[in-house]
């Protein structure tokens, strides 16, 4: 059986133990002891075990793969196809999801009494994520790109000060002399290879570390809430799916001269670890294999785009970020005209740059979006209960976004060094 086959049986045998349990035994203390003492520890574990793999392997991976770009002029053209391609890829999802919300409204059906339920019921976690200082973003956000100190950027994973030492460091080994810098490019070839075996070791545990997290999740809020909220998650959801079938398919297509279908069949792992863990930091080591193996990505730009991808281009986030704005819009009453919601879009591309990929980033900076608008930041406690669903969703659109921008990214650079397509192309693409 299959590693990614193993996770999905423990995906979903989770969800439905933990349903159950909630059902079943509302309240019980066995319960929750079993999800504090056996699930969340293993769950957490494979967690941390992926999460320690991150700041290695993104460092190795973004040095080697600019040193191996060779020369700046070649970097700098990849670089700028590299971010305009995540930006026409986030603002095709963005304009996505405001287009079903204002379609559908669903948060003009959301009963009075239901909302002041949900505000009572997780009015906490609304209050902890505006304690958490994490809706300070602005210039400083930019200027906090350049790291005084890059060990402790690692150290805190500070991802965009961490990638941009990497970058600058990668791009000065290339204008040093070969001999001097070969050595380096050496040592950190042979990191990168450990920690990919590292990474191998922590996925055998994913099926059980899976299961834990999924079940801590069910067992405490079960599914209940979902019919609560059932037009908002929907909206979400199918915002999330029309931009994987048309906007990312389309982008694979058209940019990428791939065949959406063997796209989509070749990213099979890392959408189930991308959903299961809610990371885009911790799939980011799935995400370089699968590229690499199945796609047939050049290592140099799969090691280029994936780290830049996982912490600058969220397609879902910031899909999901305008449809929750103005659903709590909507449920608030307040009217957003064309003009405030071309703020909303814009808000929402920018901060889904600097949400953290860690399960729930986006949420202290959506409510910055939030405040700008006039729509009540605490309101963001009514989707509290299902956003761990949601995080799940979107983590996973994020994800295969940035592995479309490398096969794109793959092909220019293969059609600059005049070498042959890369095997999974689509015939004559």
């Amino acid at each position: 059986m299959k590693l990614h086959t193993k996770i999905a049986i423990g995906l979903v045998a989770g969800a439905l133990a933990g349903g159950l349990a909630n059902a079943l035994f509302p309240d019980a203390a066995w319960v929750a002891w079993i999800a504090d003492n056996i699930a969340y520890p293993v769950g957490q574990v494979f967690l941390r075990l992926l999460f320690m793999t991150v700041v290695p392997i993104v460092f190795t991976s973004i040095v080697l793969g600019v040193a191996g770009i060779g020369d700046m002029k070649t970097l700098g053209r990849l670089g700028g196809r590299t971010m305009i391609y995540f930006g026409l890829s986030t603002l095709i999802a963005a304009t996505i999801g405001l287009t079903l919300v204002n379609t559908i409204r669903p948060g003009g059906g959301l009963p009075p009494d239901v909302r002041d339920d949900l505000m009572a019921q997780f009015s906490g976690g609304a209050s902890d994520l505006a304690a958490s200082g994490a809706t300070d973003f602005g210039i400083g956000t930019f200027v906090n790109i350049v790291p005084r100190n890059p060990v402790a950027a690692a150290a805190d994973m500070d991802m965009l000060a961490l990638i941009f030492f990497s970058l600058i460091f990668g791009a000065a080994l290339t204008l040093i002399p070969r001999a001097k810098a070969q050595p380096v490019i050496d040592v950190l070839d042979g990191i990168g290879e450990a920690i990919i075996r590292i990474i191998d070791m922590a996925m055998h545990l994913a099926p059980y570390g899976v299961f834990g997290l999924i079940f801590v999740i069910t067992s405490q809020f079960g599914w209940g809430i979902l019919a609560q909220l059932s037009m908002y998650v929907i909206v979400v959801l199918l915002g999330l799916l029309l931009h994987a079938a048309i906007g990312i398919s389309g982008l694979v297509r058209i940019f990428g001269r791939m065949s959406p279908v063997r796209f989509w069949k070749a990213v099979t792992a890392p959408i189930v670890t991308a959903f299961s863990t809610s990371s885009s930091m911790a799939t980011l080591p799935t995400s370089i294999k699968t590229a690499e193996d199945e796609l047939d990505v050049q290592p140099k730009v799969a090691g280029f785009v994936l780290p830049l991808g996982a912490t600058m281009n969220m397609n879902g986030t910031s899909l999901f970020e305008g449809v929750t704005v103005l659903f709590l819009a909507q449920v608030f009453g307040v009217e957003l005209g064309v003009s405030e919601q071309i703020v909303v879009v814009i808000l929402a591309v920018l901060t889904a740059i600097g949400a953290a990929g860690v399960p729930g980033g986006s949420l202290p900076l959506m409510m910055l979006v939030m405040a700008t608008v006039g729509v009540p930041p605490e309101g963001i406690a009514i989707i509290l209960g299902v956003d761990r669903i949601l995080d799940m969703a979107r983590t996973t659109l994020n994800v295969c976004g940035d592995i479309s921008a490398a096969v794109y990214v793959d092909r220019i650079d293969r059609e600059m060094e005049g070498l042959a397509p890369a095997q999974h192309t689509a015939a004559g693409g």
